[in-house]
């Protein structure tokens, strides 16, 4: 059980985090928006950016998210020139991504506005405030829970899976019929 102290806290964090989340995500938002893009696509530009030549097995693990998913704002972003699609040379079943210029520069774009807001918070906060960031950030990111007593916690097994595998984990069975 959360004690109020540590709860008003927590929901301050969350609030935080909230706001946080919108400014950053906000810039890009209205770039994409431009284009008929969203969130999705600029994940899918940001990591095929990052990895060129990325699986699109890759990709579904990195962005944990299913193939359905993925495939209406992947196949939008080749239609419009954006990401390239290509056969693997060693196995033509493998299907390799990477950016065209365009889709280069547009990714750029996105990513520079949050490099700009990420480098103008870690400033105004104050040496070590990145490290400490990053620190929370990957405890969030990897599901690192500290449960007490009568808590509905995730295991430790549960926290180390994909966030794909902990939603499938917690969905209801379907029912055949």
């Amino acid at each position: 059980m959360v004690d109020l102290n540590e709860e008003a806290g927590l929901r301050a964090a969350i609030e935080t985090f909230y706001f946080a989340y919108r400014e950053f995500t906000g810039g890009p938002d209205r770039i994409l928006a431009q284009r008929g893009l969203g969130r999705v696509h600029h994940r899918i530009l940001y990591f095929v950016g990052q990895q060129p030549d990325l699986s699109v097995k890759s990709l579904l693990q990195v962005l944990a998210i299913t193939k359905q998913a993925l495939h209406a704002p992947l196949r939008q972003l080749i239609e419009m020139g954006l990401v390239l699609s290509a056969g693997d040379s060693a196995d033509g079943r493998v299907r390799r991504l990477r950016l065209s210029g365009e889709g280069v520069r547009l990714e750029a774009r996105l990513t520079a506005t949050q490099m700009k807001l990420l480098a103008g918070a870690f400033a105004h906060a104050g040496s070590g405030s990145a490290a400490a960031w990053h620190k929370v950030m990957k405890a969030v990111g990897a599901g690192a829970i500290s449960a007490g007593p009568g808590d509905d916690a995730l295991s430790a097994e549960s926290r180390s899976a994909s966030p794909a595998a902990r939603r499938r984990d917690r969905a209801p069975a379907r029912r055949a019929g």
